[in-house]
């Protein structure tokens, strides 16, 4: 947050250019870990609830997209290859693998589980990109809420300074919802995951 509340501060002055740059801002922050979250209420404050949705989303998935590619290339070095050659992780990856779309897409779903980490434990995990692509779409619902915050703050300014967006009761479904959606993903994982050890240990 030490250079991402400065960053998107200039980006409220800035303009006609704000969302093209408010998408590179995005990506940036996909790539390093930066909080992702702020930036998607920020937006809700500077565009609007659906405008701003749209950006994010856009934005989102660029970022995304960029930390396949980075993803892709930190998995072959020697450490995460031995990492990965492990029985039991081998079985995880293979689970994932197996019905990843649903998988990525219930993951997606939930606001507990960060965008910024979830980007790289998918990558890392050997998804295929066209899987890691469709199941974005399953950020929609946590986009629109957190950009309706956004612009019921109305101030990025206020946002930067750390004031917390009111959580009506859409947050609690939401969150509801996310914990249903980490319950179903974590237990069709851990089935898969067996499966596929069971498999390796017959061979």
């Amino acid at each position: 947050m030490d250079w991402l509340a400065p960053a998107v501060l200039k980006l409220a002055e800035i303009g006609p250019w704000a969302p093209v740059l408010f998408t590179l801002l995005y990506i940036v922050a996909a790539v390093t870990l930066a909080p992702a979250f702020f930036l998607t209420v920020a937006a809700g404050a500077m565009f609007g609830v659906w405008r701003g949705s749209i950006i994010v989303f856009i934005a989102a998935s660029l970022g995304a997209s960029a930390v396949y590619a980075v993803g892709t290339r930190v998995a072959r070095l020697g450490w995460i290859k031995r990492v990965t050659r492990d029985p039991r992780v081998a079985a995880v990856r293979a689970a994932i693998q197996g019905d990843s779309r649903w998988i990525m897409f219930l993951l997606r779903l939930s606001p507990l589980v960060p965008y910024n980490v979830l980007n790289y434990a998918l990558v890392l995990s050997g998804v295929r990109y066209v899987d890691f692509a469709i199941a974005l779409v399953g950020m929609i619902p946590a986009i629109i809420m957190y950009t309706y915050y956004g612009k019921v703050v109305g101030d990025v300014a206020a946002l930067a300074a750390g004031v917390s967006p009111p959580r009506g009761p859409e947050y609690f479904v939401l969150l509801g919802v996310g914990l249903i959606a980490i319950a179903v993903s974590t237990t069709m994982i851990t089935k898969a995951a067996r499966r596929a050890m069971e498999r390796q240990q017959a061979r």
